[in-house]
């Protein structure tokens, strides 16, 4: 290559401006904003949450950035692995899924914290917000088969990605660029253990961790630390560690390995990483989220709630329930300690609990996965008699398609099946406006009134004539509790909202 992988990366993040931008993606990015927002609000309660916003408010330290919904100040690099985990915490944000999963969401407090430590205008912050979406959906493109096949974590990934996007905001030079990826992945390879079997608060945390890590990277680069230029292609680096390349030619080497679903043979796509940069933008290829729980679950759950409503069937109607998924997706969502979860945490990525509680409900909210839920003997009255099947005719759609067929037997001798391809949030059926309205007011509940909750959405969704710093503080900030919260931030005339201060420019 006449230039080296990162050094290409840097170029385009560095060069592409507001002006580049569609419409339509300025537009799409606004969306992923409000939704995350709104998954952030919906956090507040959690213990994840609450632990780490404590560590680091005990730290204290410069005030730098707005912890989202607290409202405290912290420095920057502190305020983004909070900010980052409250988007994450519920695992109710946005999804991309090709050779690997990811949450490109996860990112944005990368651009927010930075910006409103530097008072950067929010046009600034959307490029960024693109740019987050393009590589960490690129990296998800990258390896074949994915480092998730290959038992590592997409944080990984997002190792990658997190400097740019910090440094973007930054203002880095091309140089000081490289040596940001090169200094964020040297040290943020996560292995796959915090989503397999059972699982943790870890499970949520560590991508926030990786996005926490960029933002310190892209700091040190500005300060005149060095990394490792070639990170990606060079000896020892990622793609040699990680098998199926040729460091010396640097060219692919394709090597047969056993990964989680058996030998494949393990290469690399580097033009889907670094391939017609700007030609169009992979945010318009991102999903959202419709349930608060592991993606792989969602086309499941649309079929399962499908048959209870559409049939008006009760889950003491039930005899049997067969699932019939993708290979892959079994491995994830149907190993033993999924079938009594002992944590929101594995039971958001348990099938058969989730698919139980859509039984018993008829439906699936953020409630699903509360102490008193899994507790809720009428879930596992029913949970024993979901049966998963995994299909090699489905693993071959995967992941163009995300197939999914259940088959409900009643006590009665009926039969109910249901088949789909891809959930609601797919970019082939994406959540409307009013989907996403719906979404965020049932996760800010309690915390606004309805006025405040439309001042919010209109904010966001003009947010590009507004800037992010927090050194004008305004007097029209007001602070309220709500049911023993910690203080909240509040909208009001001078809008300090959320984890930003917009101020008009």
């Amino acid at each position: 290559m006449e230039k080296t992988i990162s050094r290409q990366i840097a170029e385009f993040a560095i060069n592409l401006k507001y002006e580049d931008l569609p419409p339509e993606v300025i537009t799409e990015v606004k969306r992923y904003l409000y939704d995350s927002f709104g998954c952030a609000f919906g956090s507040l309660h959690t213990p994840d949450v609450n632990a780490i916003h404590e560590i680091y408010e005990e730290m204290s330290g410069t005030e730098e950035a707005t912890v989202i919904g607290f409202g405290d100040q912290l420095p920057a690099v502190n305020a983004t692995l909070v900010n980052s985990l409250m988007i994450r915490a519920l695992d109710f944000n946005d999804i991309y899924w090709k050779d690997d999963p990811s949450h490109p969401s996860d990112i944005i407090p990368a651009a927010l914290t930075v910006a409103e430590k530097v008072n950067a205008s929010m046009q600034d912050v959307i490029v960024a917000i693109v740019l987050a979406y393009e590589f960490e959906q690129r990296m998800c493109l990258f390896a074949k088969p994915g480092v998730r096949e290959r038992k590592w974590h997409h944080a990984t990934l997002t190792q990658f990605v997190s400097p740019i996007v910090a440094g973007k905001i930054l203002g880095l030079t091309v140089d000081q660029m490289v040596n940001a990826i090169g200094i964020s992945g040297c040290h943020n390879y996560t292995i796959g253990c915090p989503t397999a079997g059972k699982l943790t608060m870890m499970k949520n945390t560590v991508d926030p961790m990786a996005v926490q890590s960029g933002v310190f990277a892209a700091l040190m680069a500005q300060k005149g630390y060095s990394g490792t230029e070639k990170v990606f292609e060079g000896k020892e680096g990622f793609m040699d560690a990680f098998v199926g390349w040729n460091a010396k030619e640097e060219q692919i080497k394709p090597t047969d390995m056993e990964g989680r679903d058996g030998i494949s043979a393990w290469s690399w796509d580097v033009d889907a990483l670094v391939g017609n940069l700007g030609k169009d933008f992979k945010v318009m290829e991102c999903g959202m989220k419709a349930f608060p729980t592991e993606a792989l679950t969602h086309t499941h759950l649309s079929c399962m709630l499908k048959v209870m409503t559409g049939n008006d069937l009760d889950y003491t109607d039930i005899k049997e329930v067969r699932v019939t998924c993708f290979a892959q997706a079994h491995d994830i969502l149907f190993d033993p300690t999924k079938y009594r979860p002992e944590s929101r945490e594995t039971a958001d990525h348990s099938l058969p609990y989730c698919l139980a509680a859509a039984m018993v409900d008829k439906k699936i909210t953020t409630d699903s996965f509360s102490d008193e839920k899994l507790n809720d003997p009428r879930i596992f009255e029913v949970i024993d008699k979901i049966v998963g099947i995994p299909s090699q005719e489905f693993e071959k759609m995967f992941p163009a398609k995300q197939p999914s067929k259940v088959e409900v037997t009643t006590n009665d001798g009926r039969e109910f099946s249901e088949y789909l391809e891809y959930p609601k949030g797919d970019p082939r059926e994406p959540m409307t406006i009013e989907d996403l309205e719906n979404k965020f007011n049932s996760l800010a509940a309690g915390l606004f009134s309805a006025d405040e909750l439309r001042q919010l959405k209109d904010t966001i969704f003009n947010c590009e004539t507004m800037r992010s710093g927090i050194r004008d503080q305004g007097s029209g900030f007001c602070r309220c509790r709500f049911q023993n919260r910690p203080k909240i931030t509040m909208p009001s005339a001078g809008w300090r909202m959320a984890s930003f201060t917009m101020q008009e420019k």
